[in-house]
């Protein structure tokens, strides 16, 4: 007994229905992955790229307060005064950078923020230095000349490490506006493939007295 024509297609459309089905669940998959994704993207950017250049920002400040306690110590009435200014700037600094150890930080920031943090724990403390003003002696130009040497080569770490948040931020909305796309893509296929589903429940509610009636005979 050869099995009616009006069963074979019911076979194939329910094998059509089948793959459909698994589609619009992995489909389903893809989203959550998406989404996870773009959520990960939106967090670094906050946590790891904005809150970092706040961090930068504060760091940069600092130092540059004490550049300019060292290059015009002789205007100050009380030297120590200056002294305990700069160490007090200093260890803000070094708090901000633990802050930012903890951040997710890219091979490169790691690099350049351990130069950073080595300088101003062993070049830029001000107690490691002669005296760089005294009202006998006046200004001693050669450790001035010194300390700004490694104030420089510290914010230029801080440039480097500027401009990597710049990189990491637009290559993290780069992926996010890839992530974007491609659920796009897969929305539209999402859209034509509930299309056939319907069009199959159709056919296979259609075709069902057809089916019944071939049974009978």
């Amino acid at each position: 007994m050869k099995t009616p024509k009006s069963l074979t297609n019911k076979l194939k459309a329910a094998i059509v229905l089948t793959f459909l089905l698994l589609v619009i669940f992995g489909k389903n998959i893809l989203d959550r992955k998406n989404f996870n994704e773009l959520e990960a993207s939106f967090i670094s950017v906050y946590e790891d790229r904005l809150v970092v250049e706040s961090y930068i920002f504060s760091i940069s400040e600092n130092l540059f307060r004490i550049k300019l306690l060292v290059n015009h110590c002789w205007e100050e009435s009380d030297y120590s005064h200056v002294l305990e200014e700069i160490e007090d700037y200093e260890e803000q600094i070094l708090k901000t950078v633990e802050t930012f150890e903890r951040t997710n930080l890219t091979v490169a920031e790691e690099q350049f923020l351990t130069d950073f943090k080595e300088i101003v724990m062993n070049k830029l403390r001000i107690n490691d230095y002669e005296s760089l003003y005294s009202e006998e002696a006046g200004i001693n130009t050669t450790q001035v000349h010194i300390y700004n040497e490694h104030i420089e080569r510290a914010i230029k770490d801080l440039e480097k490490l500027s401009q990597i948040q710049i990189e990491e931020g637009r290559r993290l909305a780069d992926n996010s506006e890839k992530v974007v796309n491609r659920s796009r893509i897969w929305a539209q296929f999402e859209i034509a493939a509930l299309a056939m589903l319907l069009l199959i429940i159709y056919l296979l509610i259609y075709t069902s007295r057809n089916i019944k009636s071939e049974l009978i005979d």
